[in-house]
C-alpha cells in the first residue's frame, strides 16, 4: 500500500510534459481561430475591392458626355480589373443613369451591365435621401461578387457581397449612351 501511495503521490507532483498537454488541449481553438481570422480578412478585402470596383465603373461613365457601346465594355471590363487577385468570370456589374422628376423620384434612364441583363429604361429607383432633389441624373454603379471563403466554404457557403456607388455627370447635365440621355 505504501509503494501505491508513494507512486500516486508522485504522480500528482510530476509537472513535467504539462505544457504539451495545455498546448494538445489549446491547439483546435487556436487553430479556429487562425482559419476563422484569416477567412475574415479575405472576405473584407473582397468587399473592398467590390466597393472600389463600383465606385471605379461610375467614376468612369461619370467622366463622359457621350458613351458607345465598346467604350462601355471597356467601362465594365475595368472593374475586372479592380477586382484582381480575384476571379471575376462570375462578377456582376452593371451601371446605369437614373434620373430624378419633380418630386425627387428616380428611374433609370440607360443601363449596361456584364454578366446579367441591364435594367430596362423607366425601372424606379430607390435612392438615398441625400440624392433625391428634384430634376438631376445620377450615374449608378453596382458590383456584385460572389465571395467564396478560401478554407471555410464547407461550413458558409458562397456570400454575395454586394456595393453600389453613386457619382454625378462631371461635365454635362445627363450622359448620353446609345443616344439615349
Amino acid at each position: 500500500m505504501t509503494k501505491l501511495r508513494y507512486a500516486l503521490h508522485r504522480f500528482v507532483r510530476d509537472c513535467r510534459a504539462v505544457s504539451a498537454v495545455e498546448f494538445a488541449l489549446l491547439l483546435p481553438l487556436m487553430l479556429t481561430i487562425y482559419i476563422a481570422g484569416n477567412d475574415i480578412a479575405f472576405g473584407l478585402s473582397a468587399k473592398f475591392k467590390a466597393t472600389l470596383a463600383a465606385r471605379t465603373v461610375a467614376d468612369l461613365a461619370s467622366q463622359y458626355v457621350s458613351i458607345d457601346s465598346p467604350t462601355m465594355t471597356g467601362i465594365l471590363g475595368a472593374a475586372s480589373t479592380v477586382m484582381a487577385p480575384y476571379t471575376s468570370n462570375k462578377l456582376v456589374v452593371i451601371v446605369s443613369e437614373v434620373t430624378t422628376d419633380a418630386n425627387g423620384n428616380g428611374t433609370i434612364t440607360w443601363s449596361a451591365a456584364q454578366n446579367t441583363t441591364p435594367y430596362p429604361a423607366g425601372t424606379p429607383v430607390k435612392l438615398p435621401t441625400q440624392l433625391q432633389n428634384p430634376n438631376q441624373a445620377i450615374i449608378l454603379g453596382e458590383v456584385t461578387y460572389p465571395y467564396t471563403p478560401p478554407v471555410s466554404y464547407e461550413i458558409t457557403g458562397i456570400f454575395n457581397i454586394y456595393q453600389n456607388a453613386y457619382f454625378y455627370p462631371r461635365r454635362i447635365f445627363c450622359v448620353t449612351y446609345n443616344s439615349v440621355c
